[in-house]
């Protein structure tokens, strides 16, 4: 429902704006000097009065309208949920709500199907309150924004400062998010290393967290012991180098091809789909490899009378190489491309082929850059782990990387007059 609530207020914005636009042409008489600010203006005016309300009720209600509702079913079920450890309550409150969502897992209990029917009428009653309290705050808004509009309301200033405003938010929300992730990797490792020293599972051979409850007394000990990270530190290295060693042939030589050889029709085309395919989600390559390449890779093995796993080392180092070569090529083409031209004309003067060129005078003037975008490549690869205590170390590792390929651009970057 909160999806319809939101596309029901920006059609109500755009309506908003065509009613405030056409409000200041009525005033301005045809003489549209007459207005301190633009129709245009004035029609942003009226639908931010009008929805700007709307929608920070449907944002606070996204964030915390589930927990509210969450509080109304605990109390509810007081009695019973206090016979239950914090975990368990977690669960029922969870598995309640999947319920009332229509998401059934396993055979409901009674408790849980008369906790889901509360939900239910809550979802219920609060979508009927949410959008009385929408339509209300967006006649309110749009009757006021008429109203207020005259033909020296300046309302060009609201609007930018409005805007203003929500960049900054998003900024500060970007920021912050940041900073949660950093916080989140830090307080939860902490938790972790309360219980596995940290050399341990820094220099331990053995990893098996799936076992580290088997045996566990009630007093909540683990087995420390299971948690040696060398095995998948080592895993990920051998993977990176795998990666590397398909990524940066490959990427590099399309760097110079789209840098020096391809048409500029071509090179239109390229680029931009080399910066999409830079972006697209680690998740899509990790189902390409566990669906795709890693049965090819068994199979070729059983040919060849060797025993290959799916979760092999090759599959993963060869798809996170594929994952890896737009990011390489279109930096690596950034920073040939920004060899001045002078150098190659210099050369061609000299009698070199294009060839010669690129291999004495381009490749060596853009090493420096072309060696940090293999050591950002390299982060972007040993990124691919998400454990909390893997993600504090690993995490540490590429921001290490990070600054040696900003020192080596800082170091070796040669400057053309």
């Amino acid at each position: 429902m909160a999806s319809t609530y939101l596309a029901l207020l920006i059609g109500f914005a755009l309506a908003a704006y065509f009613a405030g636009a056409r409000r200041a042409v009525a005033l301005s008489a045809g003489n549209p000097a007459s207005l301190h600010s633009r129709p245009a203006y004035h029609g942003f005016y009226a639908a931010i009065l009008a929805t700007a309300p709307g929608f920070a009720v449907l944002i606070g209600w996204w964030l915390f309208g589930g927990r509210v509702l969450d509080r109304i079913v605990g109390a509810r079920f007081q009695v019973l949920l206090s016979a239950m450890s914090g975990p368990q309550q977690q669960a029922f409150i969870r598995d309640a709500r999947n319920l009332a969502g229509g998401i059934v897992y396993g055979e409901p209990t009674p408790e849980k199907e008369a906790a889901a029917a509360l939900y239910r009428s809550l979802f219920a009653s609060t979508d009927i309150v949410l959008g009385l309290i929408l339509a209300a705050l967006a006649a309110l808004g749009l009757v006021l924004a008429l109203r207020t509009i005259t033909a020296r309301r300046r309302t060009r200033h609201f609007v930018e400062r409005f805007v203003r405003g929500v960049l900054i938010a998003c900024s500060v929300v970007a920021i912050l998010t940041t900073i949660g992730i950093v916080l989140s990797l830090i307080f939860e490792s902490l938790r972790f290393f309360q219980k596995v020293p940290f050399l341990d599972f820094l220099f331990g051979t053995h990893w098996s967290p799936q076992s580290a409850f088997v045996g566990a007394g009630g007093d909540g000990e683990i087995d420390a012991g299971v948690f040696g990270a060398v095995p998948l530190f080592a895993g990920t290295l051998l993977i990176t180098l795998i990666a590397m060693l398909v990524a940066t042939p490959i990427g590099l030589l399309a760097a110079i091809y789209l840098s020096d050889y391809a048409s500029s029709k071509f090179r239109a085309v390229a680029k931009p789909v080399l910066e999409i395919l830079a972006g697209v989600p680690t998740v899509v390559y990790g189902f390409f490899a566990a669906l795709s390449v890693a049965p090819v890779i068994r199979r070729l093995g059983d040919g060849m009378g060797l025993s290959v796993s799916s979760e092999s080392a090759l599959a993963a180092g060869l798809v996170m190489g594929i994952m890896i070569i737009p990011f390489v090529s279109s930096l690596s083409d950034d920073i040939i491309n920004s060899v001045p031209q002078a150098l190659r004309d210099g050369s061609a003067g000299l009698g070199a082929t294009k060839s010669e060129t690129i291999r004495k005078v381009v490749l060596p003037a853009a090493l420096p850059g072309i060696v940090s975008a293999m050591l950002l490549a390299v982060s972007r690869a040993v990124g691919e782990l998400a454990a909390f205590a893997l993600g504090l170390v690993l995490f540490c590792m590429t921001l290490a990387l990070n600054v040696i390929a900003l020192g080596v651009v800082a170091r070796y970057r040669e400057r053309y007059d």
